[in-house]
């Protein structure tokens, strides 16, 4: 695209025209006094017109933000533009999920000697990989006569990570299964945590001697503590579908926002209790983090709940089961609006599996009244639903029945009870039959 004159380029050419045309042929000199300055502003702008098209390059201070985070869009020129240049202007495209600062997202600067840079505050309001939309930058010459379009060819993405809510636990969990984890055990061991003082047996180590006491009853004794245990906690997050409205960080949360959220926030608790965490997305055949420890592996997890909301090929029970196998001995959260059959019929394998599942409700408290009755029958659509969520109560008590504890998320001490509650019945005797 080359340089094109601006409408008032036109109007000025036009009206100079006209005016000494009137004054020559009808002898007025008061429209030759109006025209000519008309005329000499086009000629200067014609005179003084760019020959060079501007390049423009964009960039971003960040491309990793959390959720409510902002960056600064930087558009610069480089040095060496055309000095008949008086003008650049740039205007972002509105884009889903951002708000600008100015709120218009356009911003125009002056063209001086050396480089020319324009900013735009960039705010993330919702979790995932979006785009932002090139922006349409405009270059305008001397007295506003001639303009260029130019696009840069440069596209930005900004990754936007799920805010981690505030979550914490107790340290109650049921059959921890290894030797590096935060966690106490049932069984003595190497460990923090005091467990009591024995008399010492062959085999002790000699750093554990308790010399006090040695000395006070003239026998060795030991200082016996609790092993330190990890456990692998798997998280299942169902992105099958979503229901309610999102509104981003500053609005309602639909039931996907609740469960990625959440599951951001439980495996960052976890691991950095030392756990093994593994992360399971029921709604796609591909997507899933294995079990790792460690901050990198929260910013693996955290990287697979970006994608959370582009839909996959929908797995059924069968191979849910045959591509997610879960050992016994695990701890199971499913996050989970608890409305799919092949979600709850996962949840009642995973039980007869022998592991501790807990369901993690995330249907939004006022999902009747944010369905979006325009878009069905409004006679038929109300009853429906209500039928639908009768049908869901009946199979939380089901779930109940089997052992498996509901509990609507509500971020910090969600879990603290049933988790309890579980620790308790693992550590409980066996009765065999």
């Amino acid at each position: 695209m080359s340089w094109r004159p601006t409408h008032a380029q036109i109007r000025a050419i036009c009206a100079a025209a006209v005016l000494l045309a009137v004054a020559v042929l009808f002898r007025r000199p008061d429209a030759a006094v109006f025209g000519l300055p008309l005329a000499f502003l086009a000629a200067w702008g014609r005179f003084f017109r760019p020959r060079e098209r501007p390049e423009v390059h964009t960039e971003l201070d960040a491309d990793v933000l959390f959720e409510g985070q902002g960056t600064t869009y930087r558009l610069r020129v480089p040095d060496g533009v055309d000095p008949d240049i008086d003008l650049i202007v740039a205007a972002l495209p509105r884009t889903a999920w951002f708000q600008y600062d100015p709120p218009q997202a356009a911003i125009a600067e002056p063209v001086s000697n050396g480089e020319v840079t324009l900013e735009v505050g960039v705010r993330s309001k919702r979790w995932g990989l979006r785009s932002l939309e090139r922006p349409t930058v405009t270059a305008t010459s001397s007295v506003g006569a001639y303009r260029i379009q130019v696009t840069s060819v440069e596209s930005q993405t900004v990754t936007t990570l799920p805010l981690r809510e505030g979550f914490e636990a107790v340290d109650a969990v049921p059959r921890p299964a290894g030797l590096v984890g935060l966690h106490r055990s049932r069984r003595p061991g190497e460990g923090t945590e005091l467990a009591g003082v024995r008399p010492f047996r062959t085999g002790d180590r000699l750093r554990r001697i308790n010399w006090a006491v040695s000395a006070r009853t003239q026998e060795l004794h030991v200082t016996s503590t609790w092993s330190d245990r990890d456990t692998e906690v798997v998280i299942m997050v169902d992105t099958g579908g979503e229901i309610g409205v999102s509104e981003g960080i500053d609005g309602r949360s639909s039931s996907l926002d609740t469960a990625v959220r959440a599951a951001a926030a439980v495996a960052e608790h976890y691991l950095r209790n030392g756990d093994r965490v593994r992360l399971i997305d029921t709604g796609s055949l591909f997507r899933g983090v294995r079990s790792g420890s460690g901050r990198a592996h929260l910013r693996r997890i955290l990287d697979t709940l970006v994608h959370a909301d582009r839909r996959g090929r929908q797995q059924d029970e069968e191979q849910l089961a045959r591509r997610n196998r879960v050992r016994s001995d695990s701890l199971v959260l499913v996050l989970s609006p608890l409305l799919r059959p092949v979600m709850l019929g996962y949840i009642v394998t995973l039980v007869h599996s022998g592991c501790t599942v807990i369901a993690i409700d995330t249907l939004p408290p006022d999902v009747e009244s944010i369905m979006d009755v325009d878009a069905h029958d409004s006679r038929s659509w109300p009853l429906a639903w209500r039928l639908r969520l009768l049908e869901r109560r009946r199979d939380l008590d089901r779930l109940s029945d089997l052992g498996v504890p509901t509990v609507p998320w509500r971020g910090s001490g969600t879990l603290d009870e049933v988790l309890r509650d579980a620790a308790r019945l693992s550590a409980a005797p066996r009765i065999r039959s």
